[in-house]
């Protein structure tokens, strides 16, 4: 087999023309591409790695603000556990103090209803005790008994200051004796001698009737009145009665 050498040096020379062509003209701007593409890999990963550290820290931040409020929802949920407390116990002295102030003030009343009660029957009892005193003694009635209040009823004169005798029996005074019952002529005379005595005068004496007395005499005048019957006595003892159902 015979080389051709010049045909291999042909064909090397075209070899190494192709791959310098090649070279120039194909593997540097395949190689600056495949650089670039490099460089952007590697800025987008190192973008990547940033992005996922932000990320990181973001959810470390969630996580933290998350437990942030974990933490105040424990601190929120035991205030409120606390009020709630503090509200029951508030609620329960308030209701102690209400039923409290509502037993005394029905203990009041019922006191002041026990006293109105106490006092209204012992007004009653008072009354109807002088309503009988009053029927009792309208039948005791008669000669000896007016005789009685006749006496006292000079006694009561005869003990007046004597400037008051002498004022109401002056001349020209009117005075009046009311009898609980009718008074005849001669009673009429006899009396009005004893109380003319009595003022050491002799004053107008006109006669009068009540039987609301009951019992009793009375002398009425422009200075002077003595109140000396049953209706006189009984009422001040009434009267005494209901005051001293009133301490």
């Amino acid at each position: 087999m015979t080389i051709d050498w010049w045909t291999i040096g042909i064909q090397t020379v075209n070899v190494v023309i192709l791959m310098w062509l090649l070279g120039k003209f194909f593997w540097r701007p395949v190689a600056g591409m495949i650089d670039q593409r490099r460089i952007a890999a590697q800025k987008t990963l190192a973008e990547a790695d940033a992005k996922r550290g932000v990320a990181v820290a973001a959810l470390a931040d969630i996580e933290k603000t998350r437990a942030g409020f974990a933490q105040e929802r424990q601190a929120i949920l035991g205030a409120a556990g606390d009020e709630a407390k503090r509200a029951h116990t508030a609620c329960l002295d308030n209701a102690a103090k209400e039923a409290m102030a509502l037993e005394t003030a029905a203990k009041a009343r019922i006191e002041r209803e026990e006293k109105a009660a106490d006092k209204a029957w012992t007004d009653h009892a008072s009354r109807l005790a002088v309503d009988i005193a009053q029927r009792l003694a309208a039948r005791l009635d008669g000669p000896a008994v007016r005789a009685t209040f006749l006496d006292w009823l000079l006694k009561e004169i005869r003990d007046l200051p004597e400037p008051a005798r002498q004022t109401a029996a002056a001349n020209g005074a009117n005075l009046e004796v009311v009898s609980a019952t009718v008074l005849d002529p001669a009673d009429r005379g006899r009396y009005r001698g004893l109380i003319g005595v009595a003022f050491g005068a002799q004053p107008e004496i006109a006669f009068k009737t009540d039987p609301a007395l009951i019992i009793g005499l009375e002398l009425r005048g422009p200075h002077l009145s003595v109140s000396n019957s049953w209706r006189a006595d009984l009422s001040k003892i009434l009267a005494e009665l209901l005051h001293d159902n009133q301490r």
